[in-house]
C-alpha cells in the first residue's frame, strides 16, 4: 500500500476513534486536500476492501482496513513515544517525524526501537 493510502487510513481511523463518522470533507480538511482527491483515494481503498463508503455517507473501515489502521497506528505511536521519551523531541515535532518515519522505516530498525522502548525506563 502506498504512503498516501496509509495516510488516508490513518485519518479515517483517527476520526472514527474521535467518535466522528468520517466524511470526505473531514478527511480533506485533515489532509489539506481537495474533495475530488479524497474521492479518488477512497475509491482505491474501497477497491482494496479497506473501507465501505456510501455516496454522501460515512466512511467505515472494514475488518481488513481496521487491521491495517491498527498496524499503522501502533507504528506511529511507538515511533512518537521513542522520539519524545528516549530522544526528548517535542510532541509536535515527534508527531510529524513519526508520521514520515512510519512509512519508510525497515522492520529491522522498527523492531530495535520497540526493543529499546521495552528496555528503557519511561519514568525518566
Amino acid at each position: 500500500m502506498t504512503q498516501s493510502l496509509e495516510d488516508y487510513l490513518e485519518v479515517i481511523g483517527n476520526l472514527e476513534e474521535e467518535n466522528h463518522n468520517p466524511r470526505v470533507k473531514d478527511i480533506a480538511e485533515r489532509l489539506g486536500l481537495s474533495k475530488p482527491s479524497v474521492h479518488t483515494a477512497l475509491h482505491e481503498l474501497e477497491n482494496r476492501g479497506m473501507i465501505t463508503h456510501e455516496h454522501y455517507g460515512a466512511i467505515i473501515l472494514t475488518a481488513k482496513g481496521k487491521e491495517a489502521y491498527e498496524e499503522i497506528k501502533y507504528k506511529h505511536d511507538s515511533l512518537k513515544l521513542y522520539l519524545t521519551k528516549v530522544l526528548g523531541v517535542s510532541d509536535e515535532t515527534a508527531d510529524k517525524d513519526a508520521c514520515a518515519m512510519e512509512h519508510i522505516i525497515s522492520e529491522e530498525t522498527f523492531e530495535k526501537i520497540i526493543k529499546s522502548l521495552e528496555n528503557y525506563n519511561l519514568e525518566k
